[in-house]
């Protein structure tokens, strides 16, 4: 499990992915070498797994944000496969989760337009194998985004 140092590190990596071992290690209040070990760790154990730029979507043309359902068939045994390998290699869909409820899976996809939205409903996501049943919503506006995940709970 992780420790307060542990936890330090993750929280300020989180806000920062940018900052250099000692802005870290002067941050949590450990030597740069403990503090590079303890990261190298994190790394190495997936706790991290990278550091990115997050884009606003808006910003680069992408002005379409939707939440899609989808539900596969389900006598066909091989079709969760099948459609899993076929999402992989479509940009545009950001997150795909397996759901409960009514949905098999819940994606989060975006596109430049409405029309390509739906040219990539129509034409890419519903003639998928297995896909039986497609339900969008469409992002009117982002409230909140985050990629933080609630560390204070873990103490």
């Amino acid at each position: 499990m992780f420790d307060g140092y542990d936890l330090a590190i993750l929280r300020a990596v989180q806000r920062d992915g940018r900052l250099t071992n000692v802005a870290l290690s002067e941050a949590v209040n450990l030597s740069p070498s403990q503090c590079s070990r303890r990261l190298a760790r994190l790394e190495r154990e997936g706790v991290i797994r990278g550091y990115h730029a997050q884009l606003a979507p808006g910003a680069v043309g992408l002005d379409v944000v939707a939440f899609v359902s989808v539900t596969l068939e389900k006598h066909r045994s091989n079709s969760a496969a099948a459609f899993h390998e076929a999402i992989a290699g479509r940009p545009e869909i950001l997150d795909c989760w397996s759901v409960t409820g009514d949905a098999d899976y819940l994606l989060r996809v975006v596109a430049p337009d409405l029309k390509r939205f739906s040219r990539f409903l129509m034409d890419r996501l519903m003639t998928l194998p297995g896909v039986s049943h497609v339900r969008s919503s469409i992002a009117l506006d982002e409230i909140k985004s985050t990629t933080e995940l609630p560390l204070d709970a873990m103490e």
